[in-house]
């Protein structure tokens, strides 16, 4: 008799008119105890007759979820996972409700993602792995569903949808494909930062998405899937600092992989189309990734020889800071250990200019800061006079000096060695601006602070000695009696900078 009340209800729930009543008389919540029932039947009507009655209507979802209705759906999607009835009923039941915050918190409390999983690799159409993918969606919004998603198995699932759909070519195997892409997205962006699984998703999709994106290289009317490629690359392989994956990745290729088949032009594209547009989220996603394949030697080399630092400069047009704060991280990325890029940047006055007033924007830290640690860079890895007089034309080199003067020791120690290396190369183009931004002053305020340390110290002192092989800045030094400072250091506890301190005085009185 239950069961066919239930089984009424149901069908009188299809009907728009007759939910009111339904939700006058409380039947939801009669309804609710039924899923607690071991009869497939009930089970069956009874989930069918609430969900049709609270569709599209949240008030009465948020009760449902209050009374309970999460843990019973996962009990269903357990216990009957080979009922192709009640897992759509329950699917269609945790499709409407995964919205709610309060669904999420519920399902948190759950074994929900081992049985999504376990759909995941039983379905056998299109509509069944669409309907998980869309409940998939919305709990990865979750930080917590999100780490429960990857610890499942989620990603390998994912990577062996990839690999059995990357040679169709049927739209309903794109539309999957896109949903795959998505999915591995939102696992990967946004929420707490957790290295372990998201590096888990990495490795897990790195391949599959190689493969794909080779067959879809050569392909006539590939815009949209390149694109979607792009992006799933940028975030999957190289994610938004996390540079760790970098290195478990390009040993076995996979890196400069990417990069042979395109993918930095592909980015770069992109990047380009949605400057235009606005969208934020597709343009972090590829900044990150630029950014991050620039890490490898191997790719370093293939990036410049693709020309791949003009087209960046070319993006720095951008007003928008994010886009700018990337693109300026990710030339220094390039010129890092590479002479040739430092040489390429070095000698292009509109990139200087950019720079230097970029040096200057003291309402946007983060971007003065990454073009202070790009003309750091330049010079460090530079090796030609011509860099060193180009960045003095600019009027670089008093933003350099400034940055001896921060607060942070790594940046200390970048643009001292920066300015020391540049000196060896060329220290008479630069005299003049050293003595105009009291480099010297500076340098010994260094040494005499005891919380300066031994590091920036020891490159303080590196640096003194390049200053002394010219005779103005000597007569500073020794106006400025840094010599008693460097007798102090003498004694200091730091190994290092003894022994430096004593070279420097020997430098100074001329006994080497």
């Amino acid at each position: 008799c239950a069961v066919k009340a239930a089984h009424v209800l149901s069908e009188i729930a299809k009907n728009e008119e007759m939910k009111k009543p339904c939700i006058e008389a409380d039947l939801v919540l009669t309804l609710i105890p039924l899923l607690e029932s071991t009869d497939q039947e009930m089970l069956l009507h009874a989930g069918r007759a609430i969900g049709r009655i609270c569709y599209d209507n949240r008030d009465l979802q948020e009760e449902l979820v209050q009374v309970g209705v999460i843990p019973s759906l996962v009990r269903i999607l357990t216990d009957y996972a080979e009922s192709e009835p009640l897992v759509h009923v329950a699917l269609l039941a945790l499709y409407n409700l995964a919205d709610l915050d309060s669904a999420k918190e519920a399902l948190s409390m759950t074994k929900v993602a081992e049985q999504l999983v376990k759909q995941l690799r039983r379905a056998e159409n299109h509509e069944r792995l669409e309907i998980v993918f869309e409940v998939l969606q919305a709990l990865a919004e979750n930080d917590a569903l999100k780490v429960q998603l990857v610890e499942a198995g989620v990603p390998e699932v994912l990577s062996e949808i990839l690999l059995r759909l990357q040679g169709s070519s049927q739209a309903e195997d794109t539309c999957i494909v896109k949903a795959a892409s998505d999915l591995i997205v939102s696992l990967l962006l946004g929420g707490k930062k957790r290295n372990t699984y998201r590096l888990k998703v990495a490795k897990n999709t790195a391949k599959p998405i190689i493969l794909i994106l080779a067959r879809y290289e050569n392909s006539q009317g590939k815009d949209s899937l390149n694109s979607q490629f792009a992006l799933l690359v940028s975030i999957t392989v190289f994610l938004t600092s996390l540079s760790c994956l970098v290195l478990p990745l390009s040993s076995d290729g996979n890196c400069l992989r990417m990069v042979q088949l395109g993918v930095i032009h592909q980015l770069l594209d992109l990047l380009e189309k949605h400057v235009q547009s606005g969208d934020t989220s597709v343009q972090q996603a590829a900044l990150s990734a630029l950014q991050n394949l620039a890490i490898p030697v191997v790719s370093k080399v293939q990036m410049l020889e693709e020309g791949v630092a003009e087209r960046i400069e070319a993006l720095l047009k951008s007003e928008s800071p994010p886009v700018q704060f990337k693109l300026l991280g990710t030339l220094r990325m390039l010129a890092d250990g590479q002479a040739d890029a430092a040489e390429i940047l070095g000698q292009d006055p509109m990139l200087l200019n950019r720079l230097v007033q970029w040096c200057n924007m003291s309402d946007h830290t983060g971007i003065c800061g990454e073009a202070n640690r790009l003309l750091a860079s330049i010079l460090h890895h530079n090796r030609s006079q011509e860099v060193v007089r180009a960045i003095q034309a600019a009027q670089g080199v008093k933003h350099l000096v400034s940055m001896t003067t921060s607060e942070h020791a790594a940046t200390q120690n970048e643009a001292l060695n920066a300015l020391a290396i540049a000196s060896a190369i060329d220290l008479e183009t630069l005299e003049e601006s050293f003595k105009e931004s009291q480099l010297v002053q500076s340098l010994h305020k260094l040494l005499q602070d005891d919380n300066t340390s031994p590091e920036v110290k020891y490159n303080s002192m590196g640096l003194l000695c390049r200053l002394l092989n010219s005779g103005d800045l000597r007569q500073e030094i020794e106006e400025d009696k840094i010599k008693e400072t460097l007798e102090q250091l003498c004694s200091h506890s730091n190994a290092n900078v003894v022994r430096e301190a004593t070279t420097t005085l020997q430098v100074l009185r001329g006994e080497t």
